[in-house]
């Protein structure tokens, strides 16, 4: 039983979990569980059993890996396992230090006796996959915390202190000092004062007209659970908690349980989960692998990108020192960071004491010489080849031997800015998003010569400014940028030809976008977009350019909300985009000089063409190798692009809907003989070999 050590003190048998990172609960440790309860309770020596983890953790709960597979259902399942400990003939102690999530708290609800280090968090986090705790955990916790509270703690499945649960009946000590010895000493005390065996299962629930209650909750959580289905089948097996027995009450957990499990919208989070956890592994580069001492960050560029990336670090206890090229520019943007910090200070996520200390770590200097010292260094300058070789070809000069160089370039590409230097394979791209103090994805962008070294420190750095890092190889725009080109062209194909901004974005909306393309760019900037265009001519003259909407609205002056106008207008003070009828004016003037004869879309229609050219761009993106795996291009379209979690992103919709599908629903929308949705020789490759895009 490599994952379970067994012991004996005395009278009592120590059971530890032993299975890291955090004693997820898979088939090899279920079975080591209940063998060794089995052992505990045939040794005539033994009077009580104590069931422990790791400091880090009494135990993360179910192993998500094997959703899905024979092994999840194999028995000892997990409820096999919880009933087991519960009908123990002898007193089983839970003995709770570090992280108590899932199925792991469901197992120390079904012990006896529970006991918990001051630190140690508890959690029933299952609604964030889509599901309800499935091993008697909806009818265990309103047994020892009452209906109400049990309800809040498994709606919110957020991980709470152990400690918060003192002089409840969840917790029957909270031990001070050292976990083991003093749950040893409890577990004498139950043997030697022959206190009897509770089992949670035999207490009942009672709440004074819970109907009522029950209706309130019901109305409560459809109002704010939108397209998931979990939140209201936790109400309902919380409701079957006030059934006759313990048994109608589990029977109907399991049957709801088992129905989640077979979500699209519990799927996709699931894929979600492990795809943010597959995402830090890069395959060339092992766990191990040595990183570089990053004690000292430098950043370029101290207009809102610069800011807002100088701030993660700051938030992290990381000095900085911030470059720009005029004082007015320095002092706004130190002005910039400090009132972004003070903001936070107001809203109460930030003391005067850690308002002090951060911006004590800040440095603001005219002198890139003032690099010299740093062991990283982010340009955010203007989105330029010819910028960004200026200031490489001068950091190249100052930056001390071993610093990493990194541009926030969001389309050039890295491997020219690394040939303006001596040392190409200290840099990187790290493509923050805007606002970057905010926004969780962080693209890594590899070139050809960047040193795994590198690639190891950054991938572990964002972990450390509480990032999501993808890595990305070099294309124009990486994986999120390329993709969005499709996706924005089939957006405006659809407005040249009789659709409405408007229209098309309320559709994405529906679907399940934060936003529509053109609320997106009026937010952003609409001129920044048209700068990257007029980029891209030049870079390749020989590429004929048609007439776009977007470049006449532009050449307007409406840039979007921080000119009053865009695809939308805006009024003072208010970000509310009111449809405007200058730029229904402006598509008629466009269609006419095209020779388009407008034709009205479904919202459907206008769904299918902007995720299917998603979808067609990722395999493509995905089959060249710019993306290690398609959960990679996915958690980059949740995090960077504001795409529905409930649909796990475009590869894992993809799936979802079948590739025979979207293979030919692509052909279709191609007839009109326009190249660019011919469907992805990867598509064509995985259906053919019957896989999905992995």
């Amino acid at each position: 039983m490599t994952c379970l050590q067994y012991a004996v003190s005395g009278r009592i048998a120590l059971l530890t979990m032993a299975q890291p990172p955090v004693n997820s609960l898979g088939y090899d440790l279920r079975v080591a569980l209940v063998a060794a309860l089995d052992r505990a309770n045939a040794d005539p020596a033994v009077s009580a059993l104590v069931l422990t983890g790791s400091e880090r953790a009494f135990s993360g709960g179910a192993d998500i890996r094997e959703f899905d597979t024979p092994k999840f259902m194999q028995e000892p399942h997990l409820r096999t396992v919880v009933d087991l400990f519960e009908q123990s003939a002898k007193p089983v102690i839970a003995a709770i230090g570090g992280v108590c999530m899932g199925g792991g708290l469901e197992l120390a609800l079904s012990t006896h006796f529970r006991v918990a280090s001051p630190q140690a968090t508890i959690a029933l986090p299952e609604v964030k996959l889509g599901l309800l705790p499935g091993a008697g955990g909806t009818q265990r916790l309103p047994r020892l915390l009452g209906l109400e509270a049990a309800l809040s703690f498994i709606l919110g499945g957020n991980p709470l202190p152990a400690s918060k649960f003192k002089g409840t009946p969840l917790f029957n000590e909270i031990i001070e000092g050292d976990l083991i010895a003093g749950a040893l000493a409890f577990a004498e005390r139950v043997v030697a004062d022959k206190l009897p065996i509770k089992r949670v299962c035999d207490l009942k629930v009672s709440y004074p007209s819970h109907e009522a209650f029950l209706q309130f909750a019901r109305n409560m959580v459809k109002g704010v659970a939108g397209p998931y289905p979990a939140p209201l089948k936790i109400v309902d097996a919380i409701a079957a908690t006030l059934k006759p027995s313990f048994a109608e009450g589990d029977a109907i957990e399991q049957r709801l349980f088992t129905e989640l499990m077979l979500t699209p919208e519990s799927r996709a989070l699931r894929h979600l989960f492990q795809a943010e956890r597959a995402a830090s592994k890069i395959p060339d580069v092992p766990d191990g692998t040595p990183t570089r001492t990053i004690a000292k960050v430098g950043v370029i560029g101290a207009g809102t990108m610069g800011g807002g990336i100088a701030m993660n670090f700051l938030n992290a206890g990381l000095p900085v020192t911030l470059i720009e090229t005029k004082q007015e520019a320095l002092d706004r943007g130190i002005a910039t960071i400090t009132k972004n910090y003070q903001g936070s200070l107001q809203k109460g996520k930030l003391t005067e004491a850690d308002l002090a200390k951060r911006l004590a770590l800040l440095t603001g200097s005219l002198q890139f010489s003032d690099l010299s010292d740093c062991d990283l260094v982010i340009e955010a300058v203007f989105e330029d080849i010819a910028v960004k070789e200026k200031v490489f070809t001068a950091l190249d000069l100052v930056a001390k031997p071993g610093a990493i160089l990194a541009s926030n370039t969001s389309t050039l590409d890295v491997n020219r800015i690394a040939g303006f230097t001596q040392r190409p394979a200290d840099v990187v791209g790290l493509h923050f998003f805007s606002p970057a103090n905010v926004m969780k994805l962080l693209e890594v962008v590899r070139g050809q010569a960047t040193a795994k070294d590198v690639l190891a420190t950054v991938m572990g750095l964002a972990k450390k400014i509480k990032k999501i890092a993808v890595v990305a190889g070099v294309c124009d725009g990486f994986i999120g940028n390329r993709m969005l080109m499709p996706y924005w062209a089939a957006a405006e194909d659809l407005i040249a030809r009789g659709a409405t901004p408007w229209q098309v974005d309320q559709a994405m909306e529906a679907f399940g976008m934060v936003m529509g393309p053109f609320r997106v760019s009026d937010l952003a900037g609409n001129d920044i977009g048209w700068a990257i265009r007029k980029s891209r001519a030049a870079l390749n003259p020989q590429r004929p350019v048609k007439p776009n909407v977007a470049d006449a609205l532009c050449e307007l002056g409406r840039f979007g909300q921080k000119t009053g106008k865009g695809w939308y207008r805006y009024e003072a003070g208010n970000r509310a985009p009111i449809p405007d009828p200058e730029v229904m004016a402006l598509l008629e003037s466009h269609r006419q000089k095209l020779g388009i004869t407008a034709q009205t879309f479904s919202d459907e229609e206008i769904v299918t063409r902007c995720v299917y050219a998603l979808i067609n761009e990722g395999a493509k993106l995905l089959g060249e190798g710019i993306a290690a795996r398609a959960s990679d291009i996915d958690m980059v379209y949740l995090t960077g692009y504001g795409f529905p979690a409930y649909r796990g992103g475009p590869m894992h919709y993809a799936n979802e809907i079948g590739l025979f599908k979207v293979a030919r629903t692509l052909t279709e929308l191609g007839k009109d003989g326009d190249p660019s949705w011919a469907p992805a020789p990867l598509i064509v490759e995985c259906l053919s070999a019957n896989r999905a895009l992995t």
